[in-house]
């Protein structure tokens, strides 16, 4: 079926298989890797993108359920010359150490912060519930975001 939606701010329309995922369309037919698949099953949030604004994990949305809508992925943060202030706090908090939960993270955090400039570390923590990180321990990555808030205030 043919499907068209915004992706990363740009018009996409592309012919799928009614049974893809949105991960494996994203992966598969558009080459945006930067979504990693972890558990396939939406446990551990490794494959989270925007939908709407809206953190989802793409392993568990159906392809042809974007149809007119907006998906934002990691892809459409920032660019190697320009990173997003996110991307930039995780490098300066070594919140970044094997990357691959990275991407979902990033996304949830931006949704946290696109909807509270300000938050609080309860609701920082409250925004990556779901991700499953094994190499962090979570607390550089709580403090990239709050990095990000105190710019904000600052």
């Amino acid at each position: 079926m043919e499907i068209a939606f915004t992706l990363n701010g740009e018009k996409v329309q592309v012919e799928v298989p009614a049974h893809w995922t949105l991960l494996r369309l994203l992966r598969e037919k558009l080459g945006l890797t930067g979504t990693k698949e972890g558990c396939g099953i939406g446990e551990c949030g490794t494959c989270t993108v925007l939908l709407e604004g809206v953190p989802v994990n793409s392993c568990l949305v159906m392809a042809p359920k974007v149809e007119g809508k907006r998906v934002d992925t990691v892809e459409g943060l920032g660019t190697k010359d320009s990173l997003h202030p996110l991307q930039k706090s995780f490098i300066d908090h070594g919140a970044v150490q094997c990357g691959f939960c990275t991407p979902g993270i990033l996304m949830s955090s931006k949704a946290l912060l696109d909807r509270n400039p300000t938050p609080t570390r309860e609701e920082v923590q409250e925004a990556i519930t779901g991700h499953l990180c094994r190499c962090t321990g979570y607390l550089q990555i709580i403090e990239a975001v709050e990095g990000v808030s105190k710019q904000v205030k600052g």
